[in-house]
């Protein structure tokens, strides 16, 4: 999504670098931005009069919206990229007023000084002139200026943290929403609770479903922000500025954001303080709103996103590739056996295209020695091939989904009560209730809560799962709808991998050779059998309908006859292999 432009950005005016010596970059910045608001033309009109009467002109913006006084210059969206020497020469800045620059006496000071190192100037509207910060009465005049900023920073922020440890003390709600919820007002617009945010919610749920349900390792926080970006999904930061009024601004989803997301008990409805739940009078947390899902969804999330070590080599899950290509990490030399990467590219009868080449040999690989020639093809060729050869075996079938049944939650409440019970004794350890009126709380509170525990567990539980069931969509209509990443993520589902020859002595038919882990029926009847459903007469056939990936296809014929049948056209595609070159066999 492109950013959308902020009202008083669009007149902002400029003129061309020459090297006059007095080329400056206009600053601005603004901590909140409001739909009414003046502030940029405000600060744009204050800039240019101080530039106009030093005899500069500016040639650039540097606007950072949303973005606050504490931030260090140099990490600015706008301002930093300039002062790291990444956009261009420039001869100095310009801004409306020093607290525009910085709010922080040590990083305004050493932008001031570096600066002035570089031999560029500085200029700001509440002060006559070029600031000179090798006059001793001008440097002390911006010192206090920048520390007059940064104190009202403080006292502001200390207000804030005052204001919300009130409201924690008087059982009010005064923060954020969290990805997901909107806020629940009164009539007096006194905060009550929380609720579903519509469009947040069914992202954000989504997320975590693809998330639980991947088994092949590449769906991940990263790749899933990836795919939200690509999507259009606001971010989390452009989300909640629509719904205070604002302008979104563009704002990519970054996987370690999406990640706090998904692992923060905020989606539990959970009334947050310094990132722990609040413990209400009852010694549980005190829920201000519904769960996106319960706690046995949100320990699944924390165990699948941890962070984790592989020693052995053999056990590494392949990164999942980041690229729009279709068949990246799926193609193989048939020379060497060695993964083929997207490199140079291919001249055809249709121009030059972009290809896939086998780079083995030349990268000095022993095994790979005898690669001659290395075989390429272009990236349209092949992925037109692979789209050709998919839909034809599978795009009858219909997708399948997985949904997890929570079952009877009685699972789910006794993991909130241990966990609760967690919380209250690491508070004891932590000597919270060393008062004799706090130990007695403390021991009322831990054994009501076992109390609980063993009275849930007498009760009958249906065990929480996940279950298979028709999404109403086929593999061809799926396929259409979703881009390069969605679409090798089908291919990844169903085990799809090429093998790739060198045109001389193949042919150009037998060259390119596709298997996959699921054996296809050309005559495949589509089927959304769900077990136990009476009304469902397909159902009592699930043995001789499997689902791999999110694919169900109920074969017309037996297994056994397809299986001896796929495996008889692998090898008649593996005939033609050269001497010497180990023959692909397709998995049954």
């Amino acid at each position: 999504m492109a950013p959308k432009k902020i009202s008083g950005t669009e007149t902002a005016p400029t003129t061309p670098y020459d090297g006059c010596g007095m080329c400056l970059v206009g600053v601005r910045r603004l901590s909140r931005v409001k739909r009414h608001t003046n502030s940029p033309e405000k600060q744009m009109g204050q800039i240019l009069k101080s530039v106009v009467a030093v005899g500069g002109h500016i040639i650039a913006w540097a606007d950072d919206w949303e973005v606050s006084g504490a931030t260090d210059p140099f990490t600015r969206p706008s301002l930093g990229p300039w002062l790291r020497g990444e956009r261009g020469p420039f001869d100095g800045l310009a801004a409306a007023a020093v607290d525009r620059v910085g709010r922080d006496v040590y990083e305004g000071l050493r932008l001031a000084k570096l600066n002035t190192a570089e031999g560029r100037i500085l200029i700001t509207a509440d002060h006559a002139g070029v600031w000179d910060l090798t006059d001793i009465a001008q440097e002390m005049d911006f010192t206090f200026k920048l520390f007059a900023a940064q104190m009202e920073h403080r006292q502001t922020k200390k207000r804030v943290q005052d204001e919300t440890a009130r409201a924690v003390e008087a059982g009010q709600v005064n923060s954020k929403p969290s990805y997901g919820y909107r806020n629940v007002r009164d009539k007096t617009g006194k905060i009550t609770g929380r609720e579903f945010e519509p469009g947040a919610q069914t992202s954000i749920q989504e997320v975590a479903r693809r998330i639980l349900a991947d088994t092949t390792g590449k769906v991940t926080g990263y790749t899933e922000a990836a795919r939200l970006t690509r999507a259009g999904v606001l971010s989390p930061d452009d989300w909640r500025a629509v719904l205070y009024g604002r302008e979104p601004q563009g704002k990519p989803w970054k996987g370690d954001s999406l990640k706090k997301i998904l692992i923060s008990e905020n989606a539990l409805g959970f009334r947050m303080y310094k990132g722990r739940p609040l413990i209400g009078e009852d010694g549980r947390p005190i829920r201000i709103g519904p769960e996106l899902w319960n706690r046995a969804t949100h320990e699944a999330l924390k165990a699948k996103l941890a962070p984790t070590r592989v020693v052995d080599a053999s056990k590494r899950v392949p990164r999942a590739p980041s690229g729009a290509l279709t068949c990246s990490g799926r193609i193989t030399c048939g020379n060497c056996n060695e993964p083929i990467k997207r490199n140079g590219c291919v001249n055809t009868a249709k121009g030059r295209h972009p290809a896939f080449r086998c780079e083995a040999r030349a990268a000095g690989i022993p095994t790979a020695q005898h690669c001659k020639p290395a075989p390429a093809i272009g990236v349209p060729d092949l992925e037109s091939r692979v789209e050709r050869w998919f839909l034809e075996r599978y795009g009858s079938a219909q997708i399948m989904i997985k949904v997890f049944d929570p079952g009877t939650g009685y699972a789910n409440q006794i993991a909130e009560l241990k966990a609760a019970k967690v919380r209250l004794q690491a508070d004891r350890d932590a000597n919270l209730y060393e008062d004799p009126d706090d130990a007695e709380w403390f021991q009322t509170r831990y054994r009501q809560i076992t109390e609980d525990i063993a009275a849930l567990r007498k009760k009958p539980e249906r065990s929480a799962g996940w279950h298979i069931v028709p999404s109403g969509k086929t593999v061809a209509q799926e396929w259409a709808a979703s881009d390069g990443p969605a679409r090798r993520e089908m291919l990844d589902e169903h085990g799809v991998k090429v093998t790739l020859y060198p045109v001389w002595g193949r042919g150009r038919a037998g060259r390119v050779i596709i298997t996959a882990e699921v054996a296809h029926d050309p005559a495949a009847e589509v089927t959304g059998a769900v077990d136990g459903d009476p009304a469902r007469p397909e159902a009592g056939h699930q043995a001789e309908a499997p689902t791999v990936g999110r694919t169900t296809v109920r074969l017309g014929k037996s297994a056994a006859a397809v299986t001896g049948a796929y495996q008889a056209e692998a090898v008649a595609l593996s005939d033609h292999a050269p001497e010497g070159v180990s023959k692909p066999v397709r998995a049954a």
